[in-house]
């Protein structure tokens, strides 16, 4: 799973203009793409939505512009989403952009309309219509997270800076996958919650809506857990290369799943086991089999560590985290981990899988776990999550392609297409390379749809992007090993296969530089990639 492991065609005229204009060496860092300022504001639109029609004059934002939420018997979580939006707004426009009550009328200067309208089912859990005329932007959709997302389209159709006008057109649109995530690594080393906030501020703007959250590891225990405490006050106090560590109260990680809530994002919180335990034996030296408790790890060796999967104090253990975990988590996975349990026999691994999948059921949860859970016996309804890559052995894929023949739905996250760690090129600074490099255009260039043999389109639940930190430890690493390529990757998550295409896709990436610069996020120049 992560470190030294092993060692719409288009979308219609509008995007076929894009792919005209991009250069046709799309993989090279001798590209020479044309430059992104001759695409429209629907053209830079990212991910590339399911349709666009482009008609008639547009909508100009100004000092009269109110956003409204609708009439009697709107909910008010309409009224949050507008509030929210307007927030989003103000600063980039510098409009005072009033939250309103009412549907408005004419002459009511309606700016921009929220409208739920549950019989349109054509879009979905969460798709929505964004329809501009000049007399304003009216955001429809069937539940509030589509409005939330027309909301977040209607932000990158405004200029970066300024006002401005949005151009006159329907924009409809759907995703392609229900589950369109990022995970990030707290346990190799710390990072505060404030940045795990300011992560689901940049997945939500496009549109990804699960951050899957590592909280234990062999380097680190990063939750709090009031029946064993000092997993997070003894555990919790290291981390890669010697530094403080650190851990998240509850009240900590109830922030985090609440503020993503807000946005739409469900949290998924991950206890690796039976390996990938160092932490929790170090604090407690009741789960090794001999009694005794290793030293704090500091390292970046896998495989090592392993629960004692014949003592019964090991299941009461698992049921009161994932049980305490359970209680803070609305959502409705728990990701068990599963990987790597190299000092685990295979007997031993899928007897404790057994009794692990058993309490996160007794929880009310479905099981999350890596791929390795296929060969051992998941349970009905579990999903896995394949981590493999381009040299994963025949007979493993195999195992995945039979659990989802079984029913098991797969979310993918192929190293060396969808991890943020692996470095871009040999001149990358942070990150790894064990399943070779990652340069934009290859976390761009393959289909989720039909990458894994006999694992047919709807078996997939969704696409991942994890985010492992052993070599990263500051917000700048963070963000320059994911930006760009997690673009990409939302972009794989939502659009339409039709309208996935390199050349049109890089020409996007190139229009978003300048809304990247202006939210301060540090992102990597990959020079195939025509920045402005």
């Amino acid at each position: 799973m992560r470190v030294l492991r092993r060692s719409l065609g288009t979308l219609g005229t509008l995007l076929a203009l894009a792919a005209a204009c991009a250069c046709t060496a799309a993989h090279g860092d001798d590209a020479k793409p044309a430059a992104s300022a001759v695409l429209t504001p629907y053209e830079r639109l990212l991910p590339a939505p399911s349709s666009v029609r482009a008609q008639g004059p547009g909508y100009a934002f100004g000092a009269g512009t109110v956003i409204r939420t609708g009439g009697p018997g709107t909910p008010e979580e309409v009224r949050r989403i507008g509030e929210l939006l307007a927030e989003q707004l103000r600063g980039p426009t510098g409009l005072p952009l009033p939250v309103a009550d009412g549907p408005g009328g004419p002459g009511d200067g309606d700016g921009v309309r929220l409208r739920l309208d549950g019989g349109a089912r054509e879009l979905g859990e969460e798709g929505y219509r964004l329809l501009t005329t000049p007399a304003g932007v009216t955001l429809t959709a069937r539940t509030p997270a589509g409005l939330f997302h027309a909301g977040q389209t209607l932000r990158q159709l405004l200029p970066v800076r300024g006002a401005g006008t949005v151009p006159g057109g329907t924009v409809t649109d759907t995703p392609r996958f229900a589950y369109r995530g990022a995970m990030i690594d707290i346990a190799r080393h710390h990072f505060p919650v404030e940045q795990a906030k300011r992560y689901v501020d940049q997945l939500a703007q496009y549109k990804m809506n699960t951050l899957h959250v590592h909280l234990t590891d062999d380097q680190g225990w990063r939750i709090a857990i009031d029946s064993w405490p000092r997993l997070a006050e003894y555990g919790g106090a290291s981390e890669v290369g010697g530094g403080p560590g650190g851990s998240w109260s509850k009240d900590d990680y109830r922030e985090l799943v609440s503020y993503a809530a807000d946005r739409y994002v469900t949290v998924v919180p991950e206890i690796d086991m039976p390996g990938h335990v160092n932490a929790a034996q170090a604090a407690y030296g009741e789960l090794t089999c001999d009694g005794k408790a290793p030293a704090r790890y500091t390292g970046v060796k896998v495989g090592f560590s392993s629960l004692c999967v014949g003592k019964e104090r090991t299941y009461a253990f698992v049921d009161d985290v994932l049980g305490e975990l359970a209680a803070l988590t609305p959502g409705p996975y728990l990701h068990i981990g599963g990987d790597e349990a190299h000092s685990t026999p295979a007997a031993d691994y899928a007897a404790f899988m057994d009794r692990a999948q058993a309490v996160v059921a007794r929880h009310g949860k479905t099981v999350m776990a890596w791929h390795q859970l296929a060969s051992a016996r998941p349970a009905p309804g579990a999903v896995l999550q394949y981590w493999g890559h381009d040299r994963t052995p025949a007979a493993e894929k195999a195992a995945v392609a039979a659990a989802a023949r079984a029913g098991h739905r797969v979310v993918l996250s192929p190293a060396d297409h969808a991890y943020l760690d692996m470095k871009y090129d040999r001149r990358t600074g942070p990150g790894l390379a064990w399943a070779g490099y990652v340069p934009a255009p290859r976390a761009y260039s393959w289909n989720p749809g039909s990458y894994l043999p006999d694992v047919p389109e709807p078996a997939v639940l969704g696409v991942e992007a994890p985010l492992w930190t052993e070599t990263i430890s500051t917000r700048a690493d963070w963000e320059l090993m994911a930006f760009p390529r997690l673009l990409s990757l939302a972009e794989l998550a939502w659009s339409p296969a039709t309208a996935l295409d390199w050349p049109a896709h890089r020409a996007r990436l190139a229009a978003q530089g300048p809304r990247l610069d202006a939210q301060d996020i540090t992102y990597y120049r990959a020079p195939e990639v025509p920045w402005p």
